[in-house]
C-alpha cells in the first residue's frame, strides 16, 4: 500500500499513521489511535521496569551490635528467617563501634551464631568479613520460591 493510501485511511478513520520499522527494506507502518498507542507503551514501560525493581530489591538487611540482647537477637533473627523464607537474600551486617573494634573475635563470634541458627533455612553466600566497622554476611535462603 502507498503511503498517501495508508494516510487516507488514517484521516478517513480519524487514526493516525504511525511508522513502526523505518529500516526494514519495506518500511513498516500502523494506523492506530496514537494517543491510545502511547498510553499502553508507557504502562508497558512502567511495568517492566517495576518488575525489574521487585528483582533487585530481593537483598534484604538486618543490622546487628555486638552488644545485642539474647531476645532481641531472636526478635531480629525471626525476621531474617521470614525474609528467607520468602525467597530473598539477606545481608547481615554486625556493627562495630568505638573499642568493639578491639574485640572483633566477639563480633565473629555473634556471626557465627547467627549463621548456626539460620542453617535451617539459608546457605551462607558470603563468609563473614570485615570491611571498615562492619562485618558482613550474605546468605540466602535454600527454599524454592513458586516465583
Amino acid at each position: 500500500m502507498s503511503k498517501q493510501e495508508a494516510l487516507d485511511i488514517a484521516k478517513k478513520n480519524n487514526l493516525d499513521l504511525v511508522l513502526i520499522v523505518s529500516k526494514a527494506q519495506i518500511p513498516v507502518a500502523k494506523i492506530v489511535d496514537w494517543g491510545k498507542y502511547n498510553y499502553q507503551r508507557k504502562k508497558k514501560q512502567q511495568q517492566l521496569k517495576k518488575a525489574n525493581q521487585s528483582k533487585a530489591s530481593s537483598l534484604k538487611q538486618m543490622r546487628f551490635s555486638v552488644k545485642i540482647g539474647i531476645s532481641d537477637l531472636e526478635i531480629k533473627l525471626k525476621k531474617v528467617i521470614g525474609f528467607l523464607e520468602e525467597g530473598n537474600k539477606v545481608r547481615i551486617t554486625i556493627m562495630l563501634k568505638g573499642r568493639e573494634m578491639e574485640h572483633k573475635d566477639l563480633a565473629f563470634k555473634l556471626a557465627q551464631d547467627i549463621i548456626a541458627k539460620l542453617e535451617h533455612v539459608g546457605i551462607v553466600d558470603k563468609e563473614p568479613r570485615l570491611s571498615g566497622r562492619q562485618i558482613n554476611i550474605i546468605i540466602r535462603s535454600n527454599v524454592k520460591s513458586n516465583a
